[in-house]
């Protein structure tokens, strides 16, 4: 039974295919294109709308050279907000519940800004490894400290996403196992429970929006640093 609840966590196949794939390429499907009329249906103009506002939220504390990744920043958005959603559907498969994946978004994003920061100002992107006005004897430990939270940050990015929805899927497949239980023993409780997992799922919803959204404010705090 114990390891019944994390079989929802692995990478399914389905005819020697890896479903994985198909989940990753799905959420592009799903996505109308906009069309070269002058009015769009209701559906495209909310997208582009919603589009818009987002990549303005976002853009408004970097500096114009980091504008240049307003295109990236709001696919990985998406991307994120699609996968996230889509594996709270029942019989699906959440991907970015692989620690593999998030990490390969996580690590090359954040290699990209530093990258970029050593590039164009390599004198303020290593001095963010030292405070001003720190005492000497603390400087070389300092620099160790902030090198280190400087490497971590890739590690946080990936585990923060895939605790919160593993947390979030384990969950709710507990609960709804015990409802499933108590519902011929105990149906009073059993409705209770599933009243508790209904709410638990609303709030899953939720999370699945503010990690992708998390994600990329934190990518895009990385690069505010460094343009």
């Amino acid at each position: 039974m114990t390891l019944s609840f994390f079989d929802q966590f692995m990478s399914p196949t389905y005819l020697g295919v890896p479903l994985i794939a198909v989940a990753l390429v799905f959420p592009w499907v799903l996505y109308p294109s906009p069309s070269d009329r002058w009015l769009n249906n209701r559906l495209i103009t909310l997208q582009s709308w919603f589009i818009n506002r987002f990549t303005q939220q976002l853009l408004l504390p970097l500096n114009p050279g980091g504008h240049k990744w307003a295109l990236i920043l709001m696919s990985l958005m998406i991307f994120l907000l699609s996968l996230n959603m889509l594996g709270l559907l029942p019989y699906t498969f959440t991907p970015t519940t692989q620690l593999s994946l998030n990490m390969g978004l996580a690590v090359p994003l954040w290699l990209a800004t530093v990258i970029i920061g050593l590039r164009n100002q390599p004198t303020a992107a290593l001095g963010h490894l030292l405070p001003e006005g720190t005492p000497v004897p603390l400087i070389p430990v300092l620099i160790i400290i902030e090198t280190i939270s400087l490497f971590i940050r890739p590690l946080a990015l990936g585990v923060r996403l895939t605790a919160n929805l593993t947390a979030g899927h384990l969950l709710i497949q507990l609960i709804a196992t015990a409802a499933f239980v108590l519902l011929p023993m105990m149906p009073t409780v059993a409705v209770l429970t599933a009243t508790v997992l209904f709410l638990l799922t609303l709030l899953e919803v939720a999370v699945a929006m503010i990690q992708a959204y998390v994600f990329v404010l934190l990518l895009s705090l990385y690069l505010q640093e460094n343009v």
